[in-house]
């Protein structure tokens, strides 16, 4: 009996997932509705062909998806109820643009609502630590919400989908300051807002003259990729092994998809089918998931009070996205083959859901023997 309960005793105690996962279901929901809303915009066979998921596509994987995922992680980071509100409207509005029976309008007014509650949650977080990346990052959200605003009485996303890639961007460069802050220097944060402030002021101008603003914004993310590239840890930590490889290496791609979209911008007003199919999935594939891919390991557990162990498997869904977007951008869109078009963006769908099945499947299975027997010794 004793030598059960020593067995017992020694195996490694798993946490219990915190309640705040129920706020990440509307999100995966978002996430596989709106990847399958990319396959019917691809004209390849879907699932799921519910009338109006070509429209709100984009919708559903910005706002639905990654805005309810990042508001969740700030209000866990502020710690008081009022900062799920934020979360739970995003979350609602991208179900409720999934659901016929719903007028669009509606769902689009409680996205822009949850938008703004978002973009709201950032004040209090300011408020506890005067931040010029928390100030970016509440700017990024208040673009995000400009461009919901706009997108209410809008059939096309052309002028929305700038303001949306504003968001992405900011957002996520703006996190990386916060977590590599040390590498940047002590005006990492600054330099992040004065890119902010670029990003908008090209916004604004391209609401009078496109083409000129679309450039401007083009040479401001051109300018705070060199700059993310130049400083970031990354370009030390790749030389490493295990998990902080491959963190990197996710990174890097990223800020190399950043580069390609800023590049596309100084050149050309994405008003052609190529054109700004290169620009939209090189920020909101290449660019965001690669970095969702690079952090899952670290912010989903503190989110979600969950075990999410990097295992080499985790290479498989980031290298295949790169792949993906290869074929998609440069083979699709740059010499335009339709198949090269569709098979790049079916690829990227099969990436993104090998990434959910290896991130869940390693949650499953909990840490890997050598890992627990790492922490048993200490």
């Amino acid at each position: 009996m004793s030598g059960k309960l020593q067995r017992v005793a020694d195996r490694p105690t798993r946490r219990k997932p915190s309640w705040r996962i129920g706020w990440l279901i509307p999100a995966g929901v978002a996430l596989i509705i709106g990847l399958d809303a990319g396959l019917l915009l691809l004209g390849v066979p879907a699932p799921i062909t519910m009338a109006r998921l070509p429209i709100v596509h984009g919708m559903l994987l910005t706002l639905g998806f990654v805005a309810t995922l990042i508001s969740l992680e700030r209000a866990t980071a502020l710690g008081r109820w009022y900062g799920f509100i934020a979360p739970a409207i995003l979350g609602l509005g991208g179900i409720l643009l999934i659901v016929d029976p719903v007028p669009l309008q509606i769902a689009k007014i409680v996205l822009t609502i949850g938008a703004a509650t978002f973009t709201l949650l950032y004040i209090p977080l300011w408020m506890r630590q005067y931040d010029a990346p928390l100030l970016t990052q509440l700017l990024a959200a208040g673009l995000a919400t400009i461009g919901a605003l706009i997108w209410i009485n809008q059939t096309s996303m052309l002028r929305v989908i700038p303001w949306l890639i504003a968001f992405l961007v900011l957002t996520i460069a703006a996190e990386r300051v916060e977590l590599a802050r040390i590498s940047m220097g002590p005006n990492a944060g600054i330099r992040a807002l004065t890119h902010a402030w670029a990003f908008t002021i090209s916004l604004l101008v391209s609401l009078v003259y496109q083409g000129i603003g679309l450039m401007l914004f083009g040479l401001s993310m051109l300018s705070l990729a060199i700059w993310l590239i130049m400083h970031d840890v990354a370009r030390n930590t790749i030389k490493q092994s295990g998990v902080t490889r491959y963190m990197a290496a996710c990174i890097l791609f990223g800020y190399v998809w950043l580069l390609v979209a800023a590049a596309i911008l100084l050149f050309e007003v994405p008003e052609s089918q190529e054109a700004y199919d290169a620009v939209v999935h090189a920020i909101f594939l290449g660019y965001t998931f690669s970095m969702i891919m690079a952090h899952a390991n670290t912010i989903l557990p503190a989110v979600l009070k969950i075990d999410l162990p990097y295992r080499a498997a985790f290479w498989a869904p980031i290298v295949l996205l790169q792949i993906a977007l290869i074929v998609r951008i440069w083979i699709g869109d740059g010499l335009g083959l339709q198949a090269g078009w569709q098979i790049g963006g079916v690829l990227g769908v099969i990436a993104i859901l090998l990434f959910a099945i290896t991130a869940v499947t390693s949650a499953i299975i909990g840490p890997s023997k050598r890992i627990q027997k790492r922490v048993k010794n200490g």
